[in-house]
């Protein structure tokens, strides 16, 4: 067995600008669960997977910046929700190829079919994939594709 079986494995989620508005905010987009039941959620299904799982919500771009940092030998893995900043922040994308900490990438709503601005990722080219429109189902999808490929390497 390798030493994932010896040694429980920590991941972190990132929760961007706005995301803590969710269940009040734009419920026809981004639906009605909040971001406690998606944490809930996640923590759940990171345990019964075996993992650690560490939160970090901001809706500030500089401490989203620090988490990514702060990663670099405590997590294996991120799942980011980078909210709005996926689409203007060039540090966050900065932040995470320089630890390269497998990371992916997951938006509540499909950012395909809505604003053109929304279609460009600066996060894509360096994630290893990115899933949207599922809702919170997004997440859960990307804790699995992350578990997935993290079992792979």
């Amino acid at each position: 067995m390798s030493n994932q079986s010896f040694k429980k494995l920590s991941l972190l989620v990132i929760h961007g600008p706005n995301l803590n508005m969710l269940g009040v905010r734009e419920p026809g987009i981004y639906g009605s669960v909040t971001l406690e039941t998606i944490n809930r959620l996640l923590t759940e299904k990171a345990e019964s997977l075996g993992y650690r799982l560490s939160i970090v919500q901001s809706n500030q771009e500089g401490i989203l910046v620090d988490a990514i940092q702060t990663a670099l030998g405590q997590h294996q893995g991120i799942v980011i929700n980078a909210a709005a900043y996926t689409h203007t922040s060039v540090a966050i994308r900065d932040a995470l190829s320089a630890v390269k900490i497998p990371t992916v990438e997951v938006h509540l709503s499909n950012i395909y079919q809505r604003e053109s601005f929304r279609h460009h990722s600066y996060i894509a080219p360096i994630a290893v994939g990115q899933i949207s429109g599922f809702g919170a189902n997004s997440y859960l999808l990307g804790l699995e594709a992350l578990h997935h490929y993290l079992n792979q390497e």
